[in-house]
C-alpha cells in the first residue's frame, strides 16, 4: 500500500523504520531474531524490505513523514561502521524535498506513542489507513472516526518531537560522537 501512498506517515519507537534502514542494518536487525532465520530467509526478507524503499523514485515522489525515537538512533546496530552509514543514511534522507524527520528526544514527556508504531498512510483518492499498535488492536483501519483517533496521535507526537532541523542537527551531534 505504500507504493500507492500519496502521504505516509509513520512513527517508530524501537527500530529506526525500514524504508529509512540501509541494508546491513536491515540485515543485523533481521539475523537477531529468535529463533533465527535460515540465510535463505534473511537474504528475502532483506530484499523485500529495500523493495519497499523504491517509494523514494516514484514521480511524484509521495510526501513522506517520519518520527523516530532517540534510544533506536543510538543503538550501533551492526557495529560503529553499519551505525554510521546508517546515521549518514538518515540525514542524506532526511534532506529530501519530500520527507520530513524528526526525533523524539528520551527526555521528552509522556506522549501517545509510547504503546507502540503508528502508521499512517494517505491516497489520492483521498482515502486513508492507518494503524497503531496502542489502538485498536493495532489493526489496520480505514474507518474515518477512528482514522481521526490515529491522526490525533501521531500529529501529538510530531508536535513533541524535536523539528526537522533540530532533528538533523541530533543526528550530525551522533555521527560525530562516533
Amino acid at each position: 500500500m505504500e507504493g500507492k501512498a500519496v502521504e505516509i506517515g509513520l512513527y517508530e519507537c524501537n527500530i529506526i523504520a525500514g524504508l529509512l534502514q540501509t541494508p546491513e542494518h536491515a540485515r543485523t536487525l533481521i539475523e537477531a531474531a529468535q529463533p533465527p532465520y535460515s540465510p535463505d530467509d534473511v537474504d528475502r526478507m532483506v530484499a523485500a524490505r529495500l523493495a519497499r524503499q523504491s517509494v523514494y523514485e516514484r514521480d511524484p515522489a509521495p510526501s513522506m513523514h517520519f518520527v523516530l525515537e532517540e534510544a533506536p538512533l543510538r543503538r550501533q546496530v551492526g557495529g560503529t561502521m553499519v551505525w554510521r552509514q546508517q546515521l549518514e543514511r538518515l540525514l542524506e534522507m532526511g534532506r529530501l524535498h519530500n520527507v520530513t524527520l524528526q526525533v523524539m528526544p528520551t527526555n521528552a514527556d509522556a506522549h501517545p506513542g509510547l504503546d507502540g508504531r503508528i502508521e499512517l498512510l494517505k491516497f489520492p483518492d483521498g482515502t486513508a489507513v492507518g494503524r497503531s499498535d496502542g489502538a485498536f488492536n493495532g489493526r489496520p483501519i480505514t474507518d474515518p472516526k477512528h482514522l481521526r483517533v490515529v491522526e490525533l496521535r501521531y500529529g501529538t507526537i510530531r508536535a513533541q518531537a524535536l523539528s526537522p532541523r533540530e532533528s538533523l542537527a541530533f543526528i550530525e551531534t551522533l555521527l560525530g560522537e562516533t
